[in-house]
């Protein structure tokens, strides 16, 4: 190629310094970031600062260059000793990067990052401070925001664990009450006593009212308790069931109220309390007669003022549980003896319920066996259809000082020996149970004493049976139960005491 038509090769020229001083004016401008200096050694304002500082801040340039005191005065208070301590001359560091707030012409306080370089002169002393100051508002809102969302994470991973803990608790007690054999899983029967009762439990279940179960053993309190639960706007959390007598009495206040790690020798981690652990829900005191007087007043703080603190804790906890108790003891006997706390007593007798035996409501013992006949045929393989009629009369003239349970018992030994489809008990069966509560053959008969002895209380009474110095106070009984035992005894005024 001829090289007279060769492309001449042109040799780019420097920018000039205008044109560098043009571009480096853009480039500011389009970031929230303004270039300063200031005079290291004499306090004045900034020396230079860079265009876009108006765009930054809202300020003029003029306003910096006129006097530090303009912004040193808009540092945020909380934020000034540490600015002015960072860009002080005492200091050994020869540059320094600082974020702190100052507030701009909005009225607004604006998050700053502060760059800077300390320039010495030839003589090796400080010169100049030259640096970059960058607006971060936006960064720090959201670094702000990610840090308040760390801390409602973890508040709400803590939430999640307490709940998660106490889930536990409350599976670990399902499972244990899960294994435990109710002696009857529904309310059978229709006599008056029993529907007297039930209409009661309707009423008191739809308050939160203490409820005091009182009736001999076997009469179904716990059941009557799970009722009242059930029926309760409480039902979505867990009924706890604490029995008084089986617990040793060195853990009844561990049991009821928990601990904390090392609150005592044994106690190797922290423990939710049954009080704890029915928040929300119901706690079911048995056998409340037999709790020491020392847990007594314990459990009479948690009653008035809903709050305790675990064995070995300092921290009050507020609980919000509803008490169901229960008790086959005569607590106002036990209160004149000193063995049971009057203020606790009457704190946990505001809606008492008096559950008849089981020879108070005969009416109901045929549908009760029969209930018993068909859950232990079906659980060992039998095909047992009735009762017999001789046994049903049996039945229903035993006594039953063992109540429900004792009726549960004979019914599984009888359901055991019979043979066929019918239910039949053998003779000495009932004897045999007579013998623990009537040992002597020549003794009268129990409803004979029973007769006797409400008619020796009605004389006294001048046949009165309503009020507080009626024959039914007298006797610890409900009035209506009182009239019914009358009917069944065949006891009407001034009929002739029984004697033997």
């Amino acid at each position: 190629m001829d090289k007279a038509k060769r492309p001449s090769q042109e040799i780019p020229c420097k920018d000039s310094l205008k044109e560098i001083e043009l571009r480096q004016s853009l480039i500011l401008r389009s970031v929230p970031m303004a270039v300063y200096a200031v005079n290291a050694i004499k306090d004045t304002g900034a020396i230079y600062i860079s265009e876009n500082i108006e765009i930054v801040t809202g300020f003029e340039a003029e306003e910096f260059m006129a006097s530090v005191d303009f912004w040193r005065s808009r540092i945020h208070p909380d934020d000034k000793d540490m600015v002015l301590g960072a860009v002080s001359l005492n200091s050994s560091k020869t540059n320094f990067e600082i974020e702190y707030r100052w507030k701009c012409s909005d009225g607004k306080y604006h998050w700053f990052l502060d760059r800077a370089v300390l320039i010495k002169g030839d003589d090796g002393k400080p010169k100049e401070i030259v640096g970059t100051w960058l607006d971060i508002t936006k960064r720090k809102i959201t670094e702000q925001a990610l840090v308040q969302s760390n801390i409602e994470l973890e508040s709400a991973l803590d939430e999640v664990n307490k709940l998660r803990k106490r889930l536990e608790s409350e599976n670990i007690y399902l499972k244990e009450e899960i294994k435990t054999e109710h002696n009857f899983e529904e309310i059978i029967g229709s006599s008056e006593v029993l529907e007297e009762v039930l209409d009661n439990v309707e009423k008191v279940a739809k308050t939160d009212a203490t409820v005091l179960i009182r009736g001999e053993t076997g009469t179904g309190k716990e059941l009557i308790a799970r009722s009242i639960h059930n029926l309760s706007k409480r039902n979505g959390r867990p009924l706890v069931k604490v029995n008084c007598p089986a617990i040793p009495a060195g853990l009844i206040e561990s049991e009821l109220f928990g601990h904390e790690k090392g609150a005592f020798t044994g106690a190797l981690s922290k423990k939710i309390g049954k009080f704890e652990l029915a928040d929300g829900g119901t706690i079911m005191l048995d056998e409340l007669g037999d709790l020491p007087l020392e847990s007594q007043a314990k459990l009479l703080r948690v009653l008035q003022e809903k709050e305790f603190e675990r064995v070995g804790g300092t921290r009050s906890i507020k609980v919000d549980v509803r008490v169901i108790a229960a008790t086959n003891r005569d607590l106002e006997d036990a209160v004149n003896e000193g063995k049971f706390r009057a203020d606790l007593f009457y704190r946990m007798n505001v809606f008492p319920i008096d559950l008849p035996g089981l020879r108070e409501r005969t009416q109901d013992i045929e549908p009760l066996a029969l209930y018993f006949m068909n859950k232990f045929s079906n659980k060992i393989g039998k095909n047992l259809t009735k009762i017999g009629s001789e046994t049903l009369k049996k039945l229903i003239n035993y006594s039953w000082p063992g109540n429900i349970r004792e009726l549960e018992n004979v019914i599984e030994r009888a359901t055991i020996l019979s043979s066929g489809n019918i239910l039949h008990i053998s003779e000495n069966l009932l004897d045999n149970h007579k013998k623990i509560e009537m040992p002597g053959s020549s003794s009268p008969k129990l409803e004979d004493i029973e007769r006797e002895h409400i008619i020796n209380i009605l004389k006294t009474t001048s046949w009165q049976i309503h009020g507080d110095r009626g024959a039914a106070k007298i006797l610890g009984m409900n009035p209506s139960t009182l009239r019914t035992r009358m009917t069944k005894l065949g006891i009407k005024k001034k009929t002739v005491p029984f004697t033997s």
